[in-house]
């Protein structure tokens, strides 16, 4: 394969289901001061010559990147993790039905004058490509939804399906090959029979319209998708968010035809992706204090990105030696006992759920309730320290899931276990930041852009963020699933009830990290993790496993992670009170060695929890929640104008920075479907909706009552206080050169009376929506009701012209 020019003929696909922040950091720094003193980012005074200790939710400690914003995207933490296994368990692909492809192969290439071994090299090819497909995500034997929804065959089923699905692997297996050049449609077709052009066709453009193949930021492919694939424009869409999702979604909008611009809250770009670039006393390093791990790596597109960046990959090692409170090492032969009975346990609450879930519907507890209540029955870890050992397991898996045992559904905790990415989990060496600074390339991003209001309508959308107006045809909106929770964004018209549901019964956990550079590595190389046990129950998550990452950071710098219940009342304790806690313990497991631990040369407390972009770190299935509700997320509303992507709206891969990445391609892949379908409406559908819209805002121009933006109509047949009045809004940009967006509503005459009565449209607009509950529509989304309140204020006018309609003699 050689890079060329890209294809000219993505067209439309289909998707459903990809967000990002920064963590406020608290940061300690350590010269050779004895009591290092706490002040709001201020530098060290005469008074405190030594080193300043910052408790500030501040992101100066990474450089803004270019042009670029905010965005949320944790990378989930591998989930049972083991100190005798590889971190998270590796299933490898689903446990689907595997076929072997050969029948396939033959209909596709049926040469009856082939050698008996030269098909059995090829079916050979075809089960390697299957494989290769399984581990992106695609079903061994049948289509995806999106490529249902997107036509790739013409029926579903049978020999074309079948044929089709090994074009597909075909091509995609041949781009993962060689992910630093573009694919084109005609090396695609250098190995497949000609009768299965169009095959090849249809697979290609799903393939590049949905972000399977030829993305990234290897050069060839960048200079690419800089453009428009064919020079047409498509439309405008404004982008909340400048986090992978948001990222990954603008480059591959911008190639499929549209003006993308990128509003970010934060000064710097990656939202959940945050590097802190630390230093001091001659050493150096980069931390991740948000998203790290490259949670399995088969598949992954984060690893295609490291691939074509040229970095190498460090698989976080399997060895993660555990030690008691008073810094002993745990007896592995009692850890080995522990850890088999917590599967256990885990295995016991898993066929209780299933036959719960068959008998009586709808039935969900905690999972730690579950899990506490076999451990009774079954006289699991009575002695004391089998009891510390497995709340270090409950602490791994509060870490994994970024909240308490409590809130945890024990009927979907872990719904999203057969997509797991197979393959090592690995860190990335100078930080993830790398991909979020290649991935803000020539993006237009506005940084600390807050976005307050969110207005959308048949004419399209407006977008308040920063003083300023951003009209477009479209918004993505890719902030964290924290942000949604909180309600800081107001959605014009209300977000739809069955999303709202979603957003409440979802959970968003909370993770924090101490980072500490130290200026010697003290604890070896030989291993990226150990672990620690507490005695306390209630705080079983606080310190409890160490990542070391002087492999791949350039410096001697060790993390410390706080989970569970330790991870909420870690954000009220004063970051120096936490450094001395790490402190403590790790000179409790290094001293009796004759080890000794220095002071860190600087140190960073995160506080995920109170950054005001975020709320929080990752999304986790709470009780009376399911997978379900990370679809619902994902659904876009306002008829196509309002779309959402991030880890909480990935079912498949939440909680993980590969899952923002893919949901982002997907919203993409979505935004560009709904396009080419308002592409071919009509034109004269199009005028008769321009026309209504029309007349109905000609009604407006002698208004009964006005109120700022606010223009209401009263019923012409009734003067009684309940009838019916048609209200609307106007929402204007001055920096816009597009007119203004009008949304329409119905109230009572006597609630047009009480709006009168409040001065200020941001008042009434909270009247209309928290007090009287009305919901704002386009012109199409009107009632019954209000088109027959039309219709007779039309007549009435009609008859006030003489029955002549515009002045018409």
């Amino acid at each position: 394969m050689e890079p060329t020019d890209p294809p000219q003929d993505p067209s439309d696909n289909p998707n459903d289901v990809a967000s990002g922040d920064s963590t406020p950091d608290t940061e300690l720094t350590h010269s050779n001061s004895a009591t290092p003193s706490l002040s709001e980012n201020n530098p060290p005074s005469k008074t405190t010559p030594e080193a300043p200790v910052s408790d500030s939710q501040d992101d100066s400690s990474s450089e803004p990147i270019q042009d670029d914003d905010n965005n949320n995207n944790p990378d989930g933490p591998p989930q049972n993790l083991s100190r005798s296994e590889p971190g998270p368990a590796e299933p490898g692909p689903p446990p689907k039905k595997r076929r072997r492809r050969k029948k396939f192969f033959t209909e596709l290439n049926g040469n009856p004058s082939l050698s008996r071994s030269r098909r059995s090299e090829m079916a050979k090819d075809v089960d390697v490509e299957a494989l290769i497909a399984i581990s992106v995500g695609f079903p061994v034997d049948s289509l995806t939804e999106e490529e249902i929804e997107a036509n790739v065959v013409s029926t579903i089923g049978g020999v074309e399906q079948a044929n089709y699905i090994v074009v597909r692997n075909h091509i995609l297996a041949r781009w993962r090959s060689n992910v630093s050049v573009w694919l084109t449609r005609e090396h695609a077709l250098e190995s497949i029979r000609s009768e299965h052009k169009g095959l090849v066709d249809s697979a290609y453009r799903f393939l590049i319209n949905h972000g399977y193949i030829n993305f990234g930021l290897a050069p060839a492919i960048k200079e690419a998708k800089l453009k428009s694939f064919d020079g047409i424009e498509r439309g405008n869409v404004v982008i909340v968010g400048a986090g992978i999702a948001g990222l990954i979604a603008a480059r591959q909008l911008v190639f499929m035809g549209f003006k993308v611009v990128v509003l970010e809250g934060r000064a710097r770009p990656g939202g959940r992706v945050k590097t802190k670039r630390m230093n001091g006393d001659g050493v150096e390093a980069a931390g991740d204090l948000g998203g790290s791990v490259l949670t399995g790596i088969n598949g992954n597109p984060l690893g295609v990105l490291a691939r074509q960046l040229g970095l190498p990959l460090h698989k976080v090692r399997d060895i993660c030696p555990l030690y008691l409170p008073d810094g002993k090492a745990v007896n592995s032969e009692i850890d080995s006992k522990v850890e088999v009975s917590f599967n256990k346990l885990l295995d016991r609450v898993c066929k209780l759920r299933h036959a719960m879930i068959e008998e009586v519907k709808s039935v969900d507890v905690p999972l730690g309730t579950a899990l506490e209540a076999f451990r009774r029955v079954y006289n699991v870890a009575e002695d004391p320290q089998e009891r510390m050992l497995l709340n270090w397991h409950l602490a791994n898996l509060e870490y994994a899931n970024a909240s308490l045992m409590s809130n945890l559904s024990m009927a979907y905790w872990d719904q999203d276990d057969p997509y797991e990415m197979g393959g090592d989990h690995c860190f990335i060496p100078g930080g993830n930041e790398t991909f979020v600074r290649s991935l803000c390339e020539d993006l237009p991003i506005f940084y600390e852009r807050t976005v307050e209001s969110i207005r959308y309508g048949t004419d399209g959308v407006l977008v308040y963020a920063g003083g300023q107006e951003f009209r477009g045809d479209m918004v993505l909106c890719t902030v964290p699933l924290g942000v949604l929770k909180k309600g800081t964004i107001e959605f014009v018209p209300e977000l739809p009830q069955r999303k709202r549901d979603a957003i409440q019964r979802l959970g968003f956990g909370l993770l924090n990290k101490v980072a500490m550079l130290f200026p010697y590595n003290f604890w070896g190389g030989d291993i990226d993790t150990f672990g620690h046990l507490s005695e306390d129950p209630s705080m079983r998550g606080e310190f409890f496993l160490f990542y070391s990452y002087s492999s791949v950071s350039g410096g001697p710098l060790l993390v410390a992670l706080v989970a569970g219940d330790a991870a909420i009342k870690f954000e009220t304790m004063s970051p120096v009170e936490s450094v001395r806690r790490v402190l403590d313990i790790l000179r409790g497991i290094f001293h009796p060695k004759g080890i000794a631990v220095p002071d860190p040369v600087q140190a960073v407390c995160t506080r995920w929890g109170k950054d005001q972009f975020t709320y929080g770190s990752y999304s986790y299935v709470a009780i009376g929640s399911s997978g379900d509700d990370y679809d619902i997320l994902a659904e876009s509303v306002g008829d196509g104008r309002v779309f959402f992507a991030g880890e909480a709206t990935n079912k498949q891969y939440p909680a993980t920075m590969h899952g923002a990445f893919l949901s982002g391609m997907r919203e993409a892949a979505n935004i560009v479907r709904v396009a080419k379908r308002r592409s071919l409406i009509p034109a004269d559908k199009l005028n008769n909706v321009r026309e209504e819209s029309d007349d109905l805002n000609k009604l407006f121009e002698t208004p009964d009552l006005t109120l700022g933006s606010f223009s209401i109509l009263f019923d012409p047949s009734s003067n009684d206080l309940n009838s019916y009045s048609l209200l609307r809004v106007k929402f204007r940009g001055e920096k816009l050169d597009s007119g203004c967006l009008c949304l329409f509503g119905l109230i009572s005459r006597n609630q047009a009376i009480q709006l009168s009565e409040v001065d200020g449209d941001e008042n009434r607009m909270k009247m209309l929506n928290h007090d009287f509950g009305v919901r704002l529509v386009g012109r199409k989304g009107l009632s019954g009701a209000g088109d027959s309140l039309v219709s007779q204020i039309e007549s009435a006018r009609s008859n006030q012209n003489g029955g002549f309609k515009d002045g018409a003699v």
